[in-house]
């Protein structure tokens, strides 16, 4: 693919063949795509690799438009690996279109093959063709930060350092656990909202009771319901997400009816149509050996006041994935059979070997972020306990999209760590 220049870095597009499934080497093959950024005057050079891992899962890799962030930090000492994690970006996609050829039994057998262990294994293939004499190192934010800890877990030999930023993953916790806290976290920043904007609830609750009583479409034609707002609790744990939330209903009546620019805002925060990974997958990522059986359908059970009703107030769900979405989001309708199958299934492999990390001997350094809305911050703290040879940065300086909004700072402040030591 043809490379070119952007900002003073020299960037190269590539793709590659990798197995569906790892076991069968010789089996059915997709194709992944990376790119690589290089200070252009340094391309000649022998510089070690920084692979990226970003959150989701189902996003893809971060298109650069400018050097800038903790791009511009690591282009200082690395050579920066853009992956597009399988089923994302440009790599081959997961869509219903391209899943309808097959049964649900058949969509969610290939669905399986797309958590954070593939994504390993795939990152592996790559690192053999750019990187094969040495290792390489990770920078994994959120989802990403999962991943890097699966890494560990399953090729320590291939890793010089690690970097992770909002992304210690719950080691031995439940979805149904990891859910629990979700709902008090977002219940927490939906009070610190509403104590901001003291219009806030009363805003909600109009747009509840206008959803309730009228068959409002989006723009895609798409039904939108109290239940689909609820879910926007996910802006709540981004910086600038509270506050957008905000204006975002302070324009949402044109007289007794929702203006068409709020329709079209609010169809591009929803990131289930564009990125289904992110729903169908979300739930298994807390899974080793179980079958998760919609746990946040669960512990929504177990909490009434999200259940709204005409006369009560609307609160925020956030990152949880309930079966019902598999009936309303249009491009989840097709899955929703895959979906059913993959909530029972109970032999998922393991994502993690506590006995390695434990003794874990490369270098990691965390961004911990206390008030973090989407990675429990007493969780990511027990993890930490057992992970060798690992220092955390704790603070509540950010919120979970720290890397995005001062992520120079951030990655130099982690370099600093694993070198200092």
């Amino acid at each position: 693919m043809t490379p070119y220049q952007l900002d003073g870095m020299y960037c190269q597009p590539m793709t590659l063949e990798v197995p569906l499934d790892h076991a069968k080497p010789d089996g059915a093959q997709i194709t992944l795509f990376a790119r690589t950024l290089v200070d252009a005057q340094r391309r000649d050079e022998d510089l070690p690799w920084l692979l990226f891992l970003q959150g989701g899962p189902g996003f893809g890799a971060p298109r650069p438009t400018a050097r800038s962030g903790w791009i511009k930090r690591a282009l200082q000492e690395f050579r920066v690996v853009l992956l597009d994690q399988r089923g994302t970006g440009s790599s081959t996609a997961v869509s219903a279109r391209g899943l309808a050829h097959l049964s649900a039994e058949e969509q969610a057998e290939y669905l399986a093959h797309f958590r954070a262990d593939s994504i390993v294994r795939d990152a592996e293939w790559l690192r053999a063709r750019l990187s094969p004499a040495r290792p390489w190192s990770l920078l994994g934010q959120s989802f990403g930060g999962f991943c890097c800890l699966t890494y560990l877990s399953l090729f320590p030999e291939a890793l010089h350092e690690v970097y992770i930023t909002g992304g210690i993953p719950p080691v031995g916790r439940s979805a149904d656990e990891v859910y629990e806290a979700t709902v008090r976290r977002v219940a927490d920043k939906q009070a610190a909202l509403c104590a901001r904007f003291p219009a806030m609830q009363g805003m909600l609750d109009r747009l509840a009771d206008h959803l309730h009583h009228h068959d409002v479409r989006l723009p895609n034609g798409q039904r939108l319901t109290v239940e689909q707002f609820q879910q926007q609790g996910l802006d709540l744990g981004a910086s600038g997400g509270p506050e957008s939330l905000y204006f975002l209903l302070e324009g949402a009546f044109d007289g007794e009816r929702l203006g068409d620019a709020f329709l079209y805002q609010l169809q591009g925060m929803q990131p289930f149509n564009g990125h289904p990974i992110f729903a169908i997958l979300h739930e298994s990522i807390y899974a080793e050996g179980v079958a998760t059986g919609w746990a946040a359908e669960r512990v929504r059970g177990r909490h009434p006041e999200l259940d709204w009703a005409p006369g009560k107030p609307l609160h925020f769900t956030g990152e949880m994935i309930y079966p019902w979405m598999f009936e309303q989001f249009r491009e989840l309708l097709p899955l929703r059979a895959a979906a059913q199958r993959l909530a029972k299934k109970s032999d998922w492999g393991p994502l993690y070997d506590r006995a390695r990390l434990a003794a874990n001997r490369v270098p990691v350094a965390c961004a911990v972020y206390a008030d973090d809305m989407y990675v429990e911050f007493d969780y990511s703290r027990d993890t930490l306990k057992g992970l060798g040879n690992s220092r955390a940065w704790i603070t509540n300086e950010y919120e979970h999209n720290g890397i995005r909004a001062d992520g120079e700072r951030i990655l130099d402040r982690l370099i600093t760590l694993n070198r200092d030591r």
